[in-house]
């Protein structure tokens, strides 16, 4: 049974950090793209951040504007695991982290296209 199982989240002040895991298994991800979107109360699912497969060492990250330079995102290809390092955290950025992984192109999750795998989330909050 493939599984994606978050874990990291909490509550932070703003300002603060956290890091995201999400643990693959039940298969191999290692030519999939994986990524992270979220959901605030209220709110209809948004991209957060993926990063691509690679044969090799060079991934590529692609983040959205709103995170963009505060949120980074990495992989560990031998675990199946990505990573969501959060800094300079705003009550804004409260919300389910869900992780995602999906043979479409990291590069092109920023539209919300259907993924095929997604975990359960983990709620950030981020208090002022």
């Amino acid at each position: 049974q493939v599984q994606l199982v978050e874990s990291g989240g909490g509550l932070v002040q703003a300002g603060g950090s956290l890091r995201l895991s999400c643990a693959a298994s039940g298969r191999t991800f290692s030519t999939y793209a994986m990524g992270w979107f979220r959901q605030a109360p209220g709110k209809e699912r948004e991209f957060v951040a993926s990063i691509s497969w690679s044969s090799g060492y060079a991934f590529y990250a692609y983040f959205a504007d709103s995170v963009q330079g505060r949120f980074f995102i990495t992989r560990d290809r031998t675990i199946d695991a990505v990573y969501l390092q959060m800094n300079s955290l705003k009550p804004e950025d409260t919300a389910v982290y869900y992780c995602a992984a999906g043979r479409l192109p990291a590069s092109s999750w920023s539209g919300g296209a259907a993924l095929d795998y997604w975990g359960e989330g983990t709620l950030v909050t981020v208090s002022s």
